[in-house]
């Protein structure tokens, strides 16, 4: 649709007009929805009627009168002379008219506020539902990629078994060694509080040697509670300590909460 021929088609004015059938009213406001320079045209046609119906009708202009006269003869007995009455009749009329279009457009001008108001809603409805539906789609293809990892057989799952400091607590990492990543699962650790935060710890056995592999940021942000962090250790074990926040150099040995060897 050319929308420049559409609003020369005049259309619109008698959509503000409230000329139009219940069919077309809907038709218009459809390219409305669609359009924004057609909700501005309609908009500038209403402001433009807003100025016209604060004029009043005009007084019948009384120089006519005059011209008359001048051009009759007074000497001229044929002439009879008529003594004019001013009627008010024509002004109120001109004021009744005036009235009854002030009427009718704040009428139609509360219908078209309403259908704006709607259109408002409407678009906000629907961005609300664009978003709603692209996080839904970014949630699903996430899953995806998480069932992929957890059923790849060719990476190297390593259970982790929960320590004194909480007997519940439970985690697993799924080591791609080849690619030199690792997902960790610990959707069996609670919470950490404020100002801490869980610490992967890539170990050697002989002796021990603990490599940091990175912290959990963002612990209650992430949903699924999988991690993906680089491992490009030798790995023989893993383990996860609660740390002071930004990480520490070396494991609380205190607070380690998992703790699993990865079988050879």
């Amino acid at each position: 649709m050319d929308i420049k021929e559409y609003i020369a088609s005049g259309i619109l004015e008698l959509y503000v007009y409230g000329s139009l059938s219940e069919k077309e009213n809907t038709e218009v406001y459809a390219i409305l929805q669609e359009h924004p320079e057609a909700l501005a045209e309609v908009e500038r046609i209403e402001n433009s009627l807003k100025e016209l119906s604060a004029a009043v009708a005009p007084d019948l202009d009384t120089s006519i009168y005059s011209k008359i006269e001048n051009r009759i003869d007074p000497e001229d007995n044929s002439v009879i002379p008529i003594t004019r009455k001013r009627s008010n009749l024509p002004m109120y009329i001109g004021w009744a008219a005036s009235v009854a279009l002030l009427a009718g457009l704040f009428v139609q001008l509360n219908k078209n506020k309403e259908l704006r108001q709607q259109l408002v809603e409407n678009q906000i409805e629907k961005q609300l539902l664009e978003g709603k539906i692209q996080v839904a789609e970014e949630d699903l293809s996430q899953t995806k990629n998480l069932l992929s990892v957890l059923r790849n057989k060719e990476f190297i799952q390593v259970p982790l078994a929960a320590q004194q400091v909480d007997p519940n607590a439970y985690a697993t990492v799924y080591w791609d060694k080849e690619n030199q990543k690792a997902y960790i699962d610990v959707a069996g650790l609670p919470t950490p509080p404020p100002g801490k935060v869980y610490q992967v710890w890539s170990l050697g056995l002989n002796p021990l040697t603990p490599t940091s592999m990175g912290t959990l940021d963002a612990f209650t942000d992430n949903k699924n509670k999988i991690f993906s962090l680089s491992n490009p250790n030798n790995s023989e074990a893993f383990g996860i300590t609660l740390e002071p926040e930004g990480g520490s150099e070396s494991p609380t040995l205190e607070m380690l909460y998992t703790l699993g060897a990865v079988e050879s």
